[in-house]
């Protein structure tokens, strides 16, 4: 029986214009040495392979799994592994298992005895809670926020209250084109003593950091956050 091969979590850029900026040298000799890949596209992950100088793209087999995936299909995802082969698990931005479908695919290699072996690389929610200024020993990140907006408003309060309570900071993200108004909701929900971070296109030549109060980002002028990927953070 084959040694399981190893699974290697390969982080790729968070902004497309930065390229490589941000990903040490050690890890393209990594994707190099490797001929098995899974990713969410198929397209994004070929352009991670030609920054990498991947030798022949063409020979890459990339395994797919996004929201399209059938529930069945993690075998088959898994099936170089167990054959000896090394993979690659990439997300489309950032760090695979962090906000991201791979997660999955880690916790089924660990069930069958894999080595896992993450590699340094940017993440817009770390860098996002590194530049926040808020509690770098007490935060979680939550995902997306409901989208109905009674809903959303419940869990906004609910985040303030753990941020004032337990002094947690609390990150989340929303889908690119809906920022502008959970921004909005934001400013209208929570209270004005209560800080607000808005990490914005981060690593990109228009990376935009903020942190302030509530009362404080009503006197700005309104970042302009329609289409661009944003991480959004509170506390107290």
């Amino acid at each position: 029986m084959n040694k399981p091969g190893k699974l290697y979590l390969l982080p790729v850029p968070v902004s497309e214009e930065s390229g490589l900026e941000h990903i040490p040298a050690f890890n393209s000799g990594i994707v190099n040495s490797l001929k098995f890949f899974i990713a969410e596209d198929a397209k994004t992950a070929r352009r991670f392979l030609k920054l990498c100088n991947y030798p022949v793209i063409a020979n890459a087999e990339i395994l797919l799994l996004n929201e399209h995936s059938k529930p069945g299909q993690m075998p088959d995802l898994l099936q170089p592994l167990l054959l000896g082969e090394n993979v690659g698990l990439m997300s489309d931005a950032g760090c695979p298992g962090i906000a991201d479908p791979g997660a999955d695919v880690v916790k089924e290699a660990h069930k069958k005895g894999i080595e896992v072996v993450p590699l340094t690389g940017p993440s817009s929610i770390v860098l996002s809670i590194m530049a926040s200024g808020f509690n770098g020993q007490n935060f979680a990140f939550v995902g997306y926020l409901p989208i109905e907006k009674p809903q959303k408003v419940k869990r906004i309060k609910e985040l303030e209250q753990l941020a004032i309570k337990v002094s947690q900071a609390q990150f989340f993200i929303e889908t690119p084109y809906r920022n502008e108004q959970l921004f909005e909701t934001l400013l209208a929900t929570l209270s004005p003593q209560t800080r607000f971070f808005i990490g914005m296109d981060i690593t990109s030549k228009n990376q935009f950091l903020k942190s302030a109060t509530i009362a404080e980002w009503k006197k700005m002028q309104k970042p302009l956050l329609n289409k661009v990927p944003v991480v959004f953070g509170i506390y107290k």
